[in-house]
């Protein structure tokens, strides 16, 4: 069995090469110079591109990539299953599809499953990381994909950055959604809601998000001492760890998980973002 993801997943590249996943990288453009996303750039000089002034911009994985990895599929007749980012958020998605529809008009036996994961960053690198330890245990691909199609419907993604004006520019939130904390020190909180990035507060100061990200934790999580919680942050490891001691505290996880945020989505969110994912239900 075949698993695919893209680089939006936020997983190292050493995760990609060691546990057999291929990978479909998005792409980042900075000034007049293309990068592959984890395999070309990495996310620290994103941040500092962002921090010197520059605006990187970003586009979704090649066609060309994905048509190449369906062929190869099809004539192997392997399965395959690949886990999308979000949709909502990226047309990487929608361009899988195009692409496998166009692969089966040749290959009508291609076996291909693709989900969209409605997710982003680390909480799509969980479902990412379940399909893989799953296949290595050996249980079969219709298993997989309904453990991680729970996954999807039940992850809860909680989110604040400093500025909302970069997901503004990128799209990933409508104009009338950005506002900006700016000296006042305010920061957004944002969830995603069916794919979307939705703001739902603004709170001032990072010790008041921390407490509203564990009060929400305790609201909407399920069984937190059972699960692996993922944290991602924009180059502000400090931030990101003094939220793990909170969620240590309060739920006891069996793992808390930390990574950078990823260049693509570095280029949307910027310097100082901190990404909260948890589960509301687990199997």
């Amino acid at each position: 069995m075949r698993l695919f993801a893209d680089s939006a997943s936020d997983l190292p590249k050493d995760f990609f090469e060691n546990e057999n996943v291929v990978l479909f990288p998005l792409r980042v453009h900075i000034g007049n110079q293309d990068y592959e996303d984890v395999r070309g750039i990495q996310s620290i000089k994103v941040f500092d591109d962002i921090r010197s002034g520059n605006h990187p911009k970003t586009s979704q994985v090649s066609p060309e990539e994905m048509l190449s990895a369906f062929e190869k599929l099809a004539k192997d007749g392997d399965e395959g299953y690949y886990i999308a980012f979000s949709s909502e958020l990226s047309g990487t998605y929608s361009t899988a599809v195009m692409v496998s529809d166009q692969v089966r008009e040749e290959y009508p036996e291609m076996k291909l499953t693709i989900l969209d994961s409605k997710a982003a960053s680390l909480g799509y690198g969980l479902m990412v990381k379940e399909a893989a330890k799953m296949r290595d245990e050996g249980q079969p691909l219709n298993k997989i994909i309904e453990k991680t199609r729970f996954m999807a419907d039940h992850l809860e993604s909680l989110f604040t950055v400093e500025d909302l004006d970069y997901m503004a520019k990128g799209g990933r939130i409508s104009k009338g959604s950005a506002f900006v904390g700016g000296l006042l020190n305010i920061k957004p909180l944002l969830h995603v809601e069916d794919g979307k990035l939705v703001p739902i507060e603004k709170l001032r100061g990072r010790k008041k998000v921390i407490k509203r990200m564990i009060e929400l934790m305790k609201e909407r999580g399920s069984q937190l001492d059972q699960q692996t919680i993922a944290i991602s942050h924009g180059d502000d490891e400090e931030f990101a760890n003094t939220l793990k001691e909170e969620i240590e505290e309060n739920f006891h996880p069996k793992k808390v998980e930390i990574h950078m945020i990823g260049s693509v989505i570095a280029a949307h969110t910027g310097p100082g973002t901190l990404a909260l994912f948890f589960f509301n239900k687990i199997e």
